[in-house]
């Protein structure tokens, strides 16, 4: 099915994007100049009535992409399985020498060659999370990488690399 979206000016407002969904009913987000988004239903039976509105402030709305947007980025990822790329999800177990620690302490990319795309705590995807956040035990880390490379990182996140977190060589690790 192709979703076709919509874009119009809202002047003074700031811009609406609509979609049609299968049962003929269409969705609107408008993005406000404030950073507020509203988000808007319209019914199959009257096109210019919304039948329901949420008002998202700017973090709000950030949420609510990172959620519809984190399993996009999996499942599209997903899909990498050429020139032997894998893309496995590693827990973080409460033991590993990296819980409580910033991403980059890990040497993820420097040490494995393996790729951190996004991190999933608590049903929520960050994506794309930078060497200074902070790591959880519990969390699932989205790795793309060779097989080795991700099964290095694996050994590397639960402490059974032989190094117990403790290998750096310099005072400032490169980004993850």
């Amino acid at each position: 099915m192709t979703v076709t979206i919509s874009s119009r000016g809202l002047p003074g407002i700031g811009v609406c994007q609509e979609l049609e969904l299968a049962d003929g009913s269409r969705l609107g987000i408008v993005t406000r100049r404030s950073g507020k988004r509203d988000l808007l239903v319209y019914g199959a039976d009257d096109p210019d009535a919304a039948s329901a509105r949420v008002v998202l402030t700017e973090p709000e709305a950030n949420a609510v992409a990172e959620i519809l947007g984190g399993p996009q980025l999996l499942t599209a990822l997903a899909g990498l399985h050429g020139d032997g790329l894998v893309v496995e999800q590693l827990p973080v177990p409460p033991s590993s020498p990296y819980a409580g620690r910033p991403l980059g302490d890990t040497r993820a990319r420097t040490r494995t060659g393996a790729s951190i795309v996004a991190v999933l705590r608590d049903s929520t995807a960050i994506t794309s999370p930078g060497p200074e956040f902070g790591l959880r035990g519990g969390d699932l880390i989205a790795v793309v990488g060779t097989q080795a490379a991700v099964d290095q990182l694996a050994a590397i996140l639960d402490g059974t690399n032989g190094t117990n977190g403790t290998d750096r060589t310099d005072a400032t690790p490169p980004a993850s």
